[in-house]
């Protein structure tokens, strides 16, 4: 089987089994059945199974992996949108951007301190809040492993988009501005996504944590770093 074919066909079955994992979500709404997370766990049990390996499964992984820059992008589309309203808590919105990413950078490495982690670890944690491409440059920078930097930032999107709208609800976070900054900041593209479904307003704010919270960890990986 040739590798276009073959590509294809993971193709396929990632998009297939996505929309049947958005199906079993509808009919049982649960943190355990959001689609990201029950597709990517279903997949990752098939290819450990049939003993696939990952770089196999992305000769068709990688068509769905050159879309996610456009979706980002896309992204702006709700925060111009709501730009006005951006504008009216601006402040707020910027302080609460900054002190989550603070608290995201800061509970990664002192977490992993505490658990008696390496070094090397401990660098690759630090970058976990923010969306891949910028936590892999910080995570290179810093001296970390980008493997287990990417699996870090993934466990944060994904974990935020499962509770993260749980979590303001029992937190009785009812102001949608402060919804969708707590769950950009700490899940950044994938909490986006759950975050438009709580609202346009919740969304754009989200993808507006989501960037600059990028920028502001930048800067903070090393210093915080200096003292772990």
């Amino acid at each position: 089987m040739n590798e276009f074919l073959l590509g294809s066909v993971f193709l396929i079955a990632t998009i297939a089994l996505f929309f049947v994992s958005k199906q079993i979500y509808r009919l049982f709404p649960n943190p355990f059945t959001l689609p990201i997370f029950l597709t990517s766990g279903i997949f990752v049990i098939i290819l450990y199974v049939v003993d696939i390996p990952y770089q196999l499964y992305m000769l068709g992984g990688q068509w769905i992996d050159l879309f996610l820059g456009p979706i980002v992008v896309a992204l702006a589309l709700p925060l111009y949108r709501q730009l006005k309203l951006i504008k009216r808590y601006a402040r707020s919105i910027f302080i609460g951007i900054f002190a989550g990413s603070a608290v995201g950078v800061l509970s990664g490495v002192s977490g992993a301190k505490l658990l008696g982690f390496e070094q090397w670890l401990i660098q690759s944690v630090a970058a976990k809040s923010v969306t891949t491409p910028v936590a892999l440059s910080i995570t290179d920078t810093a001296g970390g492993n980008l493997s287990f930097a990417a699996v870090f930032v993934m466990i944060a999107g994904i974990s935020g988009a499962m509770f993260g709208p749980s979590l303001v609800r029992i937190c009785r976070i009812e102001h949608p501005v402060a919804r969708g900054l707590g769950i950009g900041t700490a899940s950044h593209a994938i909490g986006t996504a759950k975050a438009l479904e709580l609202g346009q307003l919740e969304g754009a704010v989200s993808a507006l944590s989501m960037t600059i919270s990028a920028v502001i960890v930048s800067f903070l990986v090393p210093f915080f770093l200096m003292f772990f």
